[in-house]
């Protein structure tokens, strides 16, 4: 139990440090923004470009780690869906958000530091993983689900059309094509550069951290208990469970990346979920849900670094 506190604790304690500096306005609230900018769009590509160019192609490409994550977030998120429609009578943007919350993971933010103190760069290699699945093949199809049932006009196609373009200027997907394409084709990298993406990588996992706390500051948890019940339960338990059972069908080669697909899974939700809530008028929901499990998940991940260690 010691062990598992000393990863888990300096995790909690950074985004506790982060809410106590905004709350006590040694940091303005908006300031989290330009510093959750820099870990999204600087130290975060680092992060796995780094990853990437130091393993072959073959390792770092484990066609069953995708698999598994994938098929694991997919059927949380049917779940999530068939729960907001049918238990909590959500209308389809309502689902399409429950559903989201249930199945995407805060992996930049929380999964990866985590991930990191366990695994060292094989958590570099898990998170471009997990980039992959959610950037390129989840977050599309969600936001296509919740813009098509949106009433303006716009077709699944369409929406699904521009949200791969905007994909195209993303720092990060930028970055894992680019690792991608140096593994593959056996480039390492040295001297100055290596130095210095290695000083940008370093600061992304803390820095994350108190972007968390911080954001964490003015946000309302009052009433919607059900939806609150219902994403935590999905996000924090069912996600987590469904990717380790993903993972026996579909084991990666590596073991550590098994593991690392569970870590990944057990974060709690995105941190710009309440931004999406606030674009389809879900934003008092997506935050409490925000707020609430980020905090259970101090209990959640203990309980998940026990059954791996």
């Amino acid at each position: 139990m010691l062990d598992i506190l000393t990863i888990v604790g300096p995790i909690f304690l950074i985004i506790a440090l982060g809410y106590t500096c905004v709350r006590g306005g040694l940091f303005p609230r908006q300031d989290m923004r330009v510093l959750g900018a820099f870990v999204i769009n600087i130290a975060l590509p680092a992060v796995l470009f780094r990853a990437l160019l130091q393993r072959s192609f073959g390792e770092v490409m484990d066609p069953n780690y995708v698999a598994a994550y994938l098929a694991g977030s997919l059927l949380v998120f049917l779940l999530a869906l068939g729960a907001a429609r049918y238990l909590l009578k959500k209308n389809a943007q309502g689902c399409a958000l429950v559903g989201m919350g249930a199945a995407m993971s805060n992996s930049a933010f929380v999964g990866f530091p985590v991930a990191w103190q366990l695994f060292g760069e094989t958590a570099g290699v898990a998170l471009a993983l997990c980039m992959l699945v959610e950037n390129l093949l989840l977050l599309p199809f969600v936001i296509a689900l919740a813009e098509s049932a949106g009433g303006q006009g716009a077709s699944l196609r369409t929406v699904l059309g521009q949200t791969f373009l905007r994909l195209t200027r993303n720092p990060i997907v930028i970055a894992i094509v680019l690792g991608f394409a140096g593994s593959l084709a056996g480039l390492r990298l040295g001297g100055v550069p290596a130095k210095a993406v290695d000083m940008l990588a370093t600061a992304s996992a803390p820095v994350a951290l108190f972007v968390i706390g911080g954001g964490l500051v003015g946000q309302k948890v009052r009433g919607m208990a059900g939806d609150l019940a219902a994403i935590s339960l999905g996000k924090l338990v069912l996600h987590p469970l469904a990717v380790a059972a993903f993972v026996l069908v579909f084991p990666p080669a590596d073991p550590a990346l098994r593991s690392a697909a569970v870590v990944f899974a057990a974060a709690p939700m995105l941190t710009i979920y309440p931004i999406f809530g606030l674009k389809y008028g879900q934003e008092g929901m997506c935050s409490a849900a925000l707020v609430v499990a980020t905090l259970l998940s101090f209990v959640t991940l203990s309980v998940v670094l026990g059954f791996i260690a």
